[in-house]
């Protein structure tokens, strides 16, 4: 089920966005939006390398990353880092019951991670005790598992982490935002530009049928791997986890997280 992709991202990116998450990570250390970011999602991994970390996030110019690691942990230890990030979850999602958190924790259960080096990390920190910190470290582990089954799709299909933006461009302009999001270069991009184009999936910036097709199957693809787990689980419940999550999800869009924005997801 889509949706619940949608919702999920949506309620896992608060903590990217809303004040109240920078507020956490900014009181342990961490200052500066980019600092937070990058520590508090790679914090997963442990104290993990400008590499890895590229690796893992994939669509990031690696010079960009590299003005916050590995400086950051020298302010902030990972688990510092974690701790920061589900308190700022809480102090914006608020407390309530969460009657869902049994499918939750079965879809995470189904989860096969092998590949899956960013959600695996996720997956293997304890579950929060409370309710609502569960509810969004479940979001996460899921989101984690989406995106790192979508790098690996694009890797299959020989598109990296700058030609990945310029194919999204092509379709919905977003140059001007995500491109000083990531930290690439004009040179950078227009270099992916001009492979792109030569390997006939752009014409004067813009998609070719071969160009809609790529994005269409690396989209369906992504779509397919991360379905899997969702088999398992009886489509009642997933109906009614999704009735759950997309009413929280839709109070946040836009009131805390902007639409449109670098990450790209639909609105909930």
């Amino acid at each position: 089920m889509k949706s619940l992709w949608v919702s999920m991202e949506t309620i896992h990116d608060v903590t990217y966005f809303a004040p109240e998450a920078r507020a956490a990570h900014e009181a342990v250390g961490l200052r500066g939006f980019w600092r937070g970011y990058v520590a508090m999602r790679a914090a997963p991994l442990g104290e993990a390398p400008l590499g890895l970390v590229t690796a893992v996030f994939y669509n990031f110019a690696p010079r960009f990353l590299a003005r916050s690691l590995p400086e950051v942990w020298s302010l902030a230890s990972p688990s510092t880092a974690l701790e920061a990030r589900l308190s700022g979850a809480l102090a914006v999602l608020g407390s309530f019951e969460v009657p869902v958190l049994g499918t939750l924790r079965s879809l995470v259960s189904a989860v096969s991670w092998a590949g899956r080096p960013l959600g695996a990390a996720n997956a293997a920190l304890p579950w929060p005790s409370d309710p609502v910190g569960a509810l969004w470290h479940a979001c996460t582990v899921l989101r984690e598992h989406r995106g790192d089954g979508h790098n690996a799709v694009l890797a299959a299909e020989g598109i990296d982490g700058v030609e990945a933006h310029v194919l999204r461009d092509a379709a919905d302009g977003c140059r001007g935002m995500v491109q000083p999001a990531r930290g690439w270069t004009d040179a950078e991009w227009d270099a992916a530009l001009d492979r792109l184009t030569a390997r006939g999936l752009l014409a004067s910036g813009s998609l070719t049928p071969a160009g809609i097709a790529l994005r269409s199957h690396i989209e369906a693809r992504t779509d397919t791997l991360g379905a899997v787990p969702y088999a398992s689980i009886p489509l009642a419940d997933l109906e009614t986890l999704d009735s759950f999550l997309r009413p929280i999800a839709q109070r946040l869009v836009p009131s805390v997280i902007p639409h449109p924005n670098p990450v790209g997801a639909p609105a909930p």
